[in-house]
Order: structure tokens, then C-alpha cells, then sequence
């Protein structure tokens, strides 16, 4: 009997250490931070809308610069190890070697993370690890219409989507948030309306179930849904979009950007159980 072969070790994800340029609160609770540097073309860009690259930020108090040796200190003081925070780029300036990273700040006790600490408390100079980028979302030009849904977490994947958009797009953009003073002024075409759920997030649940969308714009495809907010909210999204109105799957691009009560390294690894599958 034959020994089977051992599973061959996994390449390291490549980092890209990048150098914060600029820091700008944009709401109270959003702040953009702009990180660049020659190293962005480790990065593997793409041209997806929702692109986001993975921030590799240090444990508080671990002494640990980057570029991190992942497998050493997995192996060596896995408590130390680093955490991965998720952020789309809400845009890639090739030119400038830059991207922009539009990050909620929760300042509230008990609320704030360690990805948004690192961004309330950035300043130009500060060097950033990270490695990427994925996405798999592109506003078709041939979509009749388009749905965006999402919540304060998924405001810079629908910028960087309407930024894509022809001009003679057409459709709906709802966007719940927990405060009105966190509306940002979104570049659009003039043929998408924007509106914003302010307060309960079953608002906007409520105001997705209610919206009057066109059978026949269904059936044949016309319809071209962006949808990503909070997990439970997203589960409950699906089921209305797909099971009960009838939209194809591949027509749909829908997933949790987080979970109430849970960090990201458990959120993660929930995706894996049925507890936070989508589908």
C-alpha cells in the first residue's frame, strides 16, 4: 500500500508594505486613508468594483513591524500574530500608486476594533502590510437596471460601483446607516437614485421587500443586484431577491460583509459552518 504524498506546503500570500500619505475624516464615523508606495503592484489589481485587498495589522503593544514572517510567529507566538480586516478600495490610482481606503470608525465603548483604531489613529509615514486584491463584482453594461443595497460597511464598494457605471445608468441605491450625519455626497449618474434608510437596520430590510421590481425586467435578465451588508440582514435579502422574486443567482452578487456580536477572525471562520452561509 502506497503512502500517500503529503499536501504540498502553501506559498505565503505576497505583502505589499505601503506608506499612509493622507488621513481624512469624511463623516464622524468614516474616515478615508490613503496608503501607496511601489510595492502596490504586488498586489495583483483587478478591475472588479467591490476589489478589496486584506490589512495585515499588528496586536497592540506586540513590537511587530511589518513585513510580517506569518509561519514563524504562527509557530512561535501565535498570540501575537497579526490580524486580517477586509477593506475594499474604493479607489486605485495607478498613476499615483495609491489606493484609497474608506474606513467606519466605531468610537463607541465596547464597538471599537482593531482595523478601526489603526485608521483613527494613522498619520502620514505610518507603514501598512496588506496582500490581495479580490472582488468578483462589475456593473454590466448591458444590465437595464441596477439594485445596490448595502449598509455603512459597503458605502465604498457602491462609490467605486457607481464611479463604473455609464452615464445612462439606470436604477435604485439604498443604504441604511445608523446616524444621518454619515451621508456622504455620492458621485452618480443622474438616472440612480440614492436613498438612505436612516436608524433600524429592519428598515431597510423592509424597504427592499416593498420595492415594485418589474416581473419581465426579471425574467429576462435586465435586473443586475449588488447586495452586501450584515449577515442576518443579507440571509433574509436573499431569500426575498432570489427565492421569492425569481432572480437568477448569477444576476445577484450577494454576501455578508459582517456579523453582528462577531470580529472578523470569527466571522471568517463562520463562513465555513452553516451558520454563515449565505446560500
Amino acid at each position: 500500500m502506497m503512502t500517500p504524498s503529503p499536501r504540498p506546503a502553501k506559498k505565503p500570500r505576497p505583502q505589499a508594505i505601503l506608506t499612509v500619505r493622507s488621513v481624512t475624516p469624511l463623516t464622524p464615523r468614516l474616515t478615508r486613508v490613503v496608503v501607496g508606495g511601489d510595492q502596490i503592484e504586488r498586489l495583483n489589481p483587478n478591475q472588479h468594483a467591490d476589489r478589496y485587498v486584506k490589512l495585515l495589522l499588528p496586536q497592540p503593544g506586540s513590537g511587530l513591524t511589518p513585513p510580517y514572517d506569518m509561519d514563524a510567529i504562527r509557530e512561535q507566538t501565535p498570540e501575537l500574530l497579526p490580524s486580517r480586516r477586509t477593506y475594499t478600495v474604493r479607489r486605485w490610482d495607478h498613476d499615483a500608486q495609491e489606493l484609497w481606503l474608506d474606513v467606519v470608525i466605531h468610537a463607541e465603548p465596547g464597538r471599537t476594533g482593531i482595523a478601526s483604531e489603526w485608521a483613527r489613529t494613522a498619520t502620514p509615514g505610518d507603514q501598512i502590510a496588506m496582500s490581495g486584491a479580490g472582488g468578483g463584482y462589475t456593473p454590466r453594461t448591458d444590465a437595464r437596471q441596477h439594485l445596490l443595497i448595502g449598509d455603512h460597511a459597503a458605502v465604498p464598494a457602491i462609490g467605486s460601483a457607481l464611479d463604473a457605471m455609464p452615464a445612462d445608468a439606470v436604477g435604485q441605491v439604498l443604504i441604511h446607516l445608523e446616524h444621518a450625519e454619515d451621508q456622504l455626497d455620492l458621485d452618480a449618474p443622474d438616472g440612480m437614485r440614492i436613498q438612505w434608510i436612516i436608524g433600524d437596520r429592519e428598515e431597510l430590510v423592509q424597504a427592499v421587500e416593498s420595492l415594485e421590481l418589474p416581473q419581465e425586467l426579471i425574467a429576462e435578465r435586465g435586473l443586475q443586484v449588488f447586495c452586501h451588508l450584515e449577515r442576518g440582514a443579507t440571509k433574509r435579502l436573499r431569500r426575498s431577491l432570489i427565492n421569492e422574486r425569481g432572480l437568477d443567482r448569477e444576476d445577484v452578487s450577494i454576501s455578508a460583509y459582517w456579523a453582528l456580536g462577531r470580529v472578523e477572525d470569527q466571522f471568517q471562520a463562520e463562513k465555513r459552518e452553516a451558520v454563515g452561509q449565505i446560500f
